[in-house]
């Protein structure tokens, strides 16, 4: 795979050379000589058909994390989340001891110590890292989903983007199911303030324990906007908007 430079910027196939438009620019891939047929039911493909399962696998999981977050993945994401969230969820399948090759899966995986270390910190935003973002100590309560920041001034503790005047702060308890994809989840108050110097403890409570069973997952975010006469707006479409795993159970 290569990226096309120049002025013609074409899309299509053009002999053994397929073109396309992708998140990195224009790109230019050589057309596959392997037939589908012949992977699907070849033994030398045997590995393949393996892969390509668990492939398949890794990504729906991926896919159960973004539609149990519900809408605040749609509040702060990059372009990327899901190619990035597949990387995440094939580590984590890799962890499973148990299935055989082909069969492996992030149900398994995610039940240690290692699969739950490798979602806990996940950034749906990579252009807005928690870490770099939110200055101040925070507690998680595991058992009823609460955060607490004590002591915490905006204007200080809060690194925000240019134009931004307040903030909105909300987490999300999660229940999720890998192996069925089933989920559920309960959201706290929303927290709205100015950026500036007061000090204040600020608590987000979620309205109660997820229902079902599965894996319990807690999220933040924290969104940025610019009010002009008494109207908030959002900056750039929530390109600064943070929204991270804080722990995984």
């Amino acid at each position: 795979m290569a990226k096309l430079n120049g002025i013609l910027k074409i899309e299509g196939t053009l002999e053994n050379l397929t073109f396309y438009k992708s998140a990195d620019g224009h790109m230019v891939r050589t057309k596959g000589g392997v037939s589908k047929k012949r992977i699907l039911n070849d033994p030398a493909f045997i590995r393949t058909r393996e892969n390509g399962a668990e492939f398949g696998k890794s990504a729906n999981a991926g896919k159960m994390l973004r539609m149990a977050a519900g809408a605040l993945v749609f509040k702060a994401k990059d372009a990327k989340l899901s190619s990035r969230l597949l990387q995440v969820m094939s580590k984590i399948k890799n962890l499973d001891t148990i299935s055989v090759r082909g069969e492996r899966n992030v149900s398994e995986g995610i039940l240690t110590l290692d699969g739950q270390l490798a979602l806990r910190g996940f950034d749906f935003n990579n252009r807005a890292p928690l870490q770099s973002v939110l200055f101040s100590p925070y507690a998680l309560d595991t058992t009823t989903g609460e955060v607490v920041i004590s002591d915490f001034t905006p204007g200080e503790q809060l690194r925000f983007p240019a134009g931004a005047t307040h903030f909105n702060m909300r987490s999300a308890f999660v229940n999720l199911d890998f192996a069925t994809g089933l989920s559920d989840v309960t959201y706290s108050n929303v927290i709205s303030l100015p950026i500036d110097l007061t000090l204040a403890t600020q608590t987000l409570t979620p309205t109660g324990v997820p229902i079902g069973a599965g894996t319990q997952l807690y999220l933040i975010l924290i969104e940025f906007f610019q009010e002009v006469n008494g109207v908030s707006y959002s900056l750039k479409n929530g390109a600064f908007n943070v929204l991270n795993v804080l722990d995984v159970v």
